[in-house]
């Protein structure tokens, strides 16, 4: 399974907007710019955002965009499900007939277990957490 390039790019939009001050707001154009994202994908992005709530845009001089909720309070699955839609590890884990064995598969358990696992991890992590971790990286680079 892997996320497509468009949530990627979601999630390094968030990353970007969870680092600056709550009030703050920033131009679509900066995001793209810093966060290396083609600025025509990223208009898309920022909408299929904003429509699932975890933003906030504004036309105009003062406009621009910010998080709708704070760092700790957005999670990466929500971005994730709202660029790709509900994670799935495989097909049967959701639709058991989609497997010809059905629940009768030795496989089905595994993959229904596995996907539990990371929906759960990607539910718990927030971006305040992905920045933590982050910055003490970062620091323990420099301290090299």
């Amino acid at each position: 399974m892997q996320i497509t390039r468009q949530a990627d790019y979601a999630l390094r939009a968030m990353i970007y907007l969870a680092q600056q001050e709550p009030t703050q707001r920033s131009a679509t154009s900066q995001i793209a710019d810093v966060q290396r994202i083609p600025p025509s994908f990223l208009a898309k992005i920022i909408s299929q955002l904003s429509i699932a709530g975890l933003i906030h845009t504004s036309r105009g001089a003062r406009g621009g965009v910010s998080l709708a909720r704070s760092p700790e309070a957005i999670s990466v699955l929500e971005v994730v499900e709202a660029i790709d839609g509900p994670l799935m590890l495989n097909e049967c884990s959701q639709d058991p007939d989609a497997c010809p064995f059905g629940n009768d598969c030795a496989l089905r358990p595994l993959w229904c277990e596995t996907q539990a696992e990371m929906v759960d991890r990607l539910r718990k992590t927030t971006f305040a957490a992905v920045l933590s971790k982050y910055n003490e990286t970062q620091a323990e680079a420099l301290a090299v």
